[in-house]
């Protein structure tokens, strides 16, 4: 069995890692890849940001299955391109993956599927945003991909014109359309679910940490942390399963595209128990899948084969380590405005034992692992509670070092 997991980052890393524990011994491929994860699995030379030629090389090379870990290769039709090879791949055809591909079609969706969700209005114009704004903290996201950047909370009146602005005029994230949502309060969840096209089967819950700075203070990010479980949601996955992920399985059957891959909800759970949804990725979230799948204890190839397979995931059931898992994210010089390549890591050596560390924005140069992104490295550790996780995860990031590093101090406390 070969497999190829296509991405850079260290949610592919935690793939890797896991795919490797699999009692069915595949052999584990890149494309990309980075430092860490070229040390983990062999590499497909390939261009990664073309669907097309990497579904004829992953043709060529004999792979048995290609699991797509970032967005935009979905958005740009690889499950096409793999599909139009006879290459199986677990992940959405494009235009099920427009579910994050667009914000306004997402909400389109979920209109349509009676799944909860904040008020909204689709705008083109500053002026069309400003007059559906109709109080403040008011919320502003471009309508395309943004790598996680793509949000803006806006306090008062002259943030959201400039937040408006920058979208809009500056075409800061291209062409698109910006959608204005009324601001949610509460508490966030991220639920990942595997889907086989029919049916969903959930993930364990887990909470990330978006913006740079402790409080959840500064610029959002592509997530600075997060760990698992969120003992407070452990009650509800059922029940957002079957009010927010199965109805979009449906519609999306019902319109002719069925859904292939990981539904990602980011959920606001309200004081009161009530639900929304705050976006779909259709991807394993990241840093999410840093904490997820080291506590899952289920074959994950058996689960990502069967999605791609006629009996689907029916009868499903992931088990999971009870220990809790904590994710520190390391990020480089500059981040989220810029990043800083080229800097040598030290310390990846002597990490204490129960940790680990999947590499994102890392690259080799002349035998050193060197910063080649904005966020770095993801540590890892598990600890019998969210505490001893905690614990253990910050003193292994306290090992590695390189200049202009910077973390967030409040992960899980």
């Amino acid at each position: 069995m070969r497999v190829l997991v296509v991405g850079p980052g260290g949610r592919e890393h935690a793939l890797v890692r896991t795919l490797l524990r699999s009692p069915q011994a595949p052999e584990v491929l890149c494309a990309p890849g980075n430092a860490g994860i070229r040390r983990d699995a062999g590499a497909l030379e390939a261009p990664a940001d073309d669907p097309a030629a990497l579904a004829r090389a992953a043709r060529e090379a004999g792979i048995d299955l290609v699991v797509v870990g970032p967005e935009a290769p979905l958005v740009a039709g690889l499950a096409d391109a793999l599909a139009a090879e006879g290459v199986r791949c677990f992940g959405p055809v494009a235009a099920a993956a427009r579910l994050e591909g667009s914000k306004a079609f997402a909400k389109e969706i979920m209109e349509a599927a009676g799944v909860p969700t904040g008020a909204h209005r689709v705008v083109r114009t500053v002026a069309e945003g400003m007059a559906a704004i109709t109080g403040y903290p008011a919320v502003i996201k471009a309508d395309g991909l943004a790598a996680g950047k793509g949000v803006v909370i806006a306090q008062d009146e002259g943030e959201a014109r400039a937040g408006l602005a920058d979208m809009l005029e500056a075409r800061r994230f291209g062409d698109h359309p910006v959608v204005v949502e009324e601001f949610l309060e509460g508490d966030e969840i991220s639920l990942l679910a595997l889907c086989d096209g029919r049916r969903a089967v959930p993930l364990a819950p887990a909470r990330d940490y978006k913006r740079i700075g402790d409080g959840d203070t500064g610029p959002n990010t592509g997530g600075m942390g997060c760990f698992s479980p969120v003992p407070e949601a452990e009650a509800i996955v059922e029940r957002v399963i079957a009010t927010v992920h199965q109805p979009v399985v449906d519609e999306l059957v019902r319109r002719g595209t069925p859904f292939h891959g990981v539904l990602y909800a980011g959920l606001m759970v309200a004081p009161d128990g009530d639900v929304k949804v705050l976006e779909f990725n259709t991807r394993f979230g990241d840093p999410e899948t840093q904490v997820v799948l080291p506590r899952l204890r289920s074959d994950l190839l058996a689960l990502l084969l069967a999605a791609t397979e006629p009996g689907g995931l029916e009868g499903a059931a992931p088990e999971w380590d009870p220990r809790a898992a904590v994710c520190v994210v390391l990020a480089s010089r500059g981040y989220p405005a810029s990043s800083s390549s080229g800097d040598v890591i030290s310390g990846l050596d002597r990490l204490p034992a129960g940790a680990e560390v999947f590499h994102a924005g890392t690259a080799e140069r002349d035998g050193e692992v060197v910063t080649a992104g904005g966020r770095v490295l993801g540590v890892t550790a598990l600890g019998d509670d969210r505490a001893a996780a905690r614990t253990a995860a910050y003193a292994a990031a306290d090992m590695i070092e390189f200049p202009g590093s910077q973390r967030r101090e409040d992960i899980a406390r």
